[in-house]
């Protein structure tokens, strides 16, 4: 805190002034010294990002976020199953049912959408952290599947984590209807109601199932406000709160024997020393406080909530892997500027992109196809704090002659932006298009970057320069071992 001068008393000289110049002087130089210095940080903490770690002085822990740097759907699964191989524990920390991550592997196709996209390795930990949306009759199907598979998972789910309601659901089904025309795209998952009620404060912990006499009182008094929107905004009939309660013990039952105390087990794995990686849900422009407001999810995609949703201390995680596609793609609505407006063009990428053509890995929707967005990525790797970029689907690309990148959004009135706009901005954008060469052939079981056709090389070599983050693997095709590493 500062002090006040000290006045000098009588008689007492007071101290020389420095002049307003020496004054400005000594500013600028502290401003000056003080930046370097930060600089220099900075560039110390990225250098050092993947170097040894201690927390509470011991061992030397390695946390790393998997993150998307678009609309979603960029491959965070692959990637994920593929970093899983050297990690200890995969938290998934936000997000629910809404969203797929599809692996590939020695099990076969699989999309995870509550699951950690590490249960398929028997060495690790796998944890539904206490920031995301779970849907039980959700996670025992895919866990009863995975199983089914062959794989023997080991699954902890937060005693903190909350719940979908079965109202969740059926008043996100019911908002879209009444939005007609209006409506978000939703996936009908019940996340943003979920998510509504979670920070109303009357969401369901799922420890809180454990207090029968508690939770059914508040269930009664939920339900009170629950049925009086349903019927009277929704014309529904009413829900039973004994029929519901009694449907949700049931389901506390058979989840009981994956709940446990997460912060307590992430804490003892980190001060053993165990790798943990932590794996989000869509990308950075569906954030709700970051990304293409309104047409974005209900919980932060960042790197950065990954602490909050896993239940870790934030200086900890110290690698964040940004995946994006080589092109890009956007379920549902809202702005999407470098989007491909030719139907024919639109529909020949969306066969060929993903592991079997650009579908929803919940709805089984088209995918909205556009040029990769070089505006975009770049500021969501930068809000992501990305300290690499995983490019991916580079092998759907070797059919074009030509390639089209958006290097910038011109405005109405002419100016060309490199730096993302805020929503209004954004949808009256038209992209600024450069067009670099194809490669014109498959590049899929190519294991090394020299053996890539010098055209696709310098393809991922602009976007690197363009985003400003060292593109440190570059994927060729959906299989886990189709991945090529540069560095």
């Amino acid at each position: 805190m500062c002090r006040a001068a000290k006045a000098p008393e009588y008689g007492e000289k007071e101290a020389p002034r420095k002049s307003e110049k020496t004054e400005k002087t000594l500013f600028r130089l502290a401003i000056v010294f003080g930046m370097c210095y930060t600089d220099i940080e900075a560039r110390r903490v990225r250098t050092d990002a993947r170097e040894p770690n201690t927390y509470n002085g011991r061992a030397n822990p390695m946390v790393k976020a998997i993150v998307g740097a678009n609309w979603g759907d960029e491959g965070k699964g692959k990637i994920t199953d593929v970093l899983a191989a050297e990690s200890d524990v995969v938290v998934r920390f936000q997000g629910g049912s809404n969203a797929g991550h599809t692996i590939i592997n020695e099990y076969g196709k699989t999309a995870l959408h509550q699951l950690p996209s590490g249960v398929f390795y028997p060495h690790i930990k796998n944890i539904i952290g206490n920031g995301v949306a779970l849907d039980i009759d959700k996670f025992l199907k895919e866990v009863e599947s995975v199983r089914e598979k062959g794989a023997n998972p080991d699954i902890m789910v937060s005693d903190r984590v909350q719940i979908v309601m079965p109202y969740h659901i059926l008043f996100d089904v019911a908002e879209e209807e009444r939005l007609k025309g209006a409506a978000f795209g939703s996936t009908k998952s019940g996340i943003a109601p979920f998510y509504s009620d979670k920070y109303s404060k009357i969401g369901f912990e799922l420890c809180e199932l454990f207090d029968e006499d508690y939770a059914y009182k508040k269930l009664v008094r939920v339900l009170e406000v629950k049925n009086l929107i349903l019927e009277n905004l929704y014309h529904r009939d009413p829900l039973d709160a004994d029929a519901l309660f009694a449907d949700l013990l049931k389901k506390r039952d058979a989840i009981s024997p994956y709940v446990g105390d997460s912060f307590a087990y992430l804490r003892d794995a980190l001060k053993a020393g165990k790798n943990v990686l932590l794996e989000g849900q869509l990308g950075s422009l569906k954030d709700p406080d970051h990304g293409i407001y309104p047409m974005v999810t209900s919980s932060s995609t960042l790197a950065g909530f990954g602490a909050v949703g896993a239940g870790i201390p934030p200086y900890l995680i110290r690698d964040v892997i940004c995946v994006t596609k080589a092109y890009s793609s956007a379920v549902g609505a809202g702005a999407f500027v470098s989007e491909i407006l030719d139907p024919d063009a639109a529909q020949e990428m969306r066969i060929r992109g993903g592991d079997a053509g650009e579908f929803g890995a919940t709805t089984g929707r088209p995918r909205r196809m556009g040029w990769f967005d070089c505006v975009a990525t770049r500021y969501g790797v930068e809000i992501q704090g990305a300290t690499e970029v995983v490019l991916t689907v580079v092998d759907a690309l070797g059919y074009l002659d030509e390639i089209p990148v958006c290097v910038g959004y011109e405005t109405p009135d002419g100016r060309v932006l490199r730096d993302f706009p805020t929503t209004p901005t954004l949808e009256k954008c038209k992209p600024v298009l450069k067009t670099l060469p194809g490669w014109k052939r498959d590049v899929r079981g190519i294991t090394k970057y020299a053996d890539l056709p010098k055209e696709c090389r310098d393809y991922v070599e602009f976007i690197e320069a363009e985003i400003g983050v060292p593109i440190t693997m570059v994927s060729n095709g959906p299989r886990r071992d189709e991945l090529i590493c540069r560095r």
